[in-house]
């Protein structure tokens, strides 16, 4: 036999979802039929199938990716269909070979998927453009609040603040928003016009106390040297009653004015107290006197005979005047102590009239006599009563003569004690 030269045909290849014909022509299967999708003529049947396989596996992880996407949430609805659809033109006609039709079918499966993100989408900005409103309103209504107040510090701040958030807030119905921004806008305005009236009546304020207590200052400065130490501490008084009439001048001359009136004040001050000082030790040796009558005064209490107390404590009083000043800071003391023996005396005083007051003793006799006249009658008409058998009367009688002698007994005590 003689050997062919022609070299042997490779077999087909064939695979679930294609196959290559004898002519080097791959098809892919579908629900109609099959689909041509090209030539690998660089290499064997299988090398050509398995070159368009992969094609497939290609399409089949972007289809998996969108997919992913789509279900995360990452693209907009709008976005997403324009992203299927496209997926899908290349899905449709590729030339690969694999289940095409399941590709499709879960790209189609998509759809419903971005249906209800899209109305989810929908009433997520209906409810955040409700939120938006609502805080805009809260805005706005805090920001009028803030324009009737007179919160210059805090208010500008939040003002400030309320503009950024506003900001940050997503816009309404063109209409709504501009009303709402008209009334945030003018409350800002408001606010700002009166902050900067006031602070400029504030300032011309300032420089007029600043004016004011310069002149203050100047006159505390003549009088820190005086000794005349009654009627010029009164005049600091009055200076410093001046100063805070006055109100608050600039920061700086407000600090520089304050320390030379305070350093007038402390000179005048120091210099009355050095003096003052001067004056008790040399008052001290009158208050050592004084305490030694004090002694004697106190002595004459508890009182047992009023007439000798009264004569004993005037004996004292004299030479107590007689001895002068003491110390500022004893005079409450040794006074009060003094003031108590004297006290005493006068309550005695007091209490011994009050017993022996004629025209409260005349009162008490006169109302005795009447009761006793009284007691007499009763007893009359008891006796009286009794004769008549009247059982009755006699018992009324009888319990208002008891009262009346009960009447009579206090009187007689009352009276008894004008007498002693």
């Amino acid at each position: 036999m003689t050997a062919s030269n022609d070299t042997p045909t490779p077999p087909p290849a064939v695979s679930e979802w294609g196959r290559v014909g004898e002519d080097g022509t791959v098809y892919v299967k579908e629900a109609g039929g099959e689909r041509a999708v090209g030539q690998y003529p660089e290499g064997s049947p299988q090398e050509a199938l398995d070159f368009f396989t992969k094609r497939y596996d290609g399409l089949a992880v972007e289809v998996q990716l969108l997919e992913k996407r789509i279900r995360a949430g990452a693209l907009a609805p709008d976005k997403a269909v324009e992203s299927v659809n496209k997926v899908s033109a290349l899905v449709r006609d590729a030339a690969a070979v694999g289940d095409i039709q399941a590709l499709i079918a879960r790209l189609d499966a998509l759809g419903p998927l971005i249906g209800l993100q899209r109305n989810q989408r929908r009433e997520d900005r209906a409810r955040k453009l409700e939120e938006s409103r609502t805080r805009k309103q809260e805005i706005v209504a805090e920001a009028e609040t803030i324009a009737k107040g007179k919160d210059w510090r805090n208010g500008v701040t939040r003002l400030r603040d309320l503009l950024d958030e506003w900001k940050a807030l997503p816009r309404l119905e063109r209409n709504a928003d501009d009303e709402l921004w008209h009334r945030f806008s003018s409350a800002r305005t408001t606010y700002t016009k009166a902050r900067k009236t006031h602070f400029t009546e504030l300032n011309e304020q300032r420089e007029s106390a600043g004016v004011v207590k310069a002149r203050l200052v100047k006159e505390a400065e003549a009088l820190a040297g005086s000794t005349d130490w009654g009627p010029t501490a009164a005049k600091f008084r009055a200076l410093m009653q001046e100063w805070k009439s006055a109100g608050g001048a600039q920061r700086d001359q407000e600090t520089e004015l304050w320390a030379r009136f305070r350093a007038a004040q402390d000179a005048f001050f120091g210099a009355r107290d050095a003096a003052n000082a001067e004056i008790d030790r040399e008052y001290q040796a009158n208050a050592d006197l004084k305490v030694k009558l004090l002694e004697e005064a106190e002595a004459i209490l508890p009182i047992t005979d009023l007439e000798a107390a009264k004569k004993a404590f005037r004996d004292v009083a004299d030479r107590w005047e007689a001895i002068g000043k003491v110390p500022r800071d004893q005079i409450k003391t040794l006074e009060g102590r003094m003031r108590k023996v004297e006290q005493a005396i006068r309550a005695l005083e007091d209490e011994k009239w009050k017993r022996s007051d004629p025209e409260k003793s005349a009162r008490a006799d006169s109302m005795i006599g009447q009761l006793q006249a009284a007691i007499t009658q009763i007893e009359a008409d008891i006796a009286a009563a009794q004769a008549k058998g009247d059982q009755n009367r006699v018992k009324k009688l009888t319990a208002d003569l008891e009262g009346r002698k009960a009447f009579l007994e206090m009187a007689q005590k009352a009276a008894s004690d004008f007498t002693e």
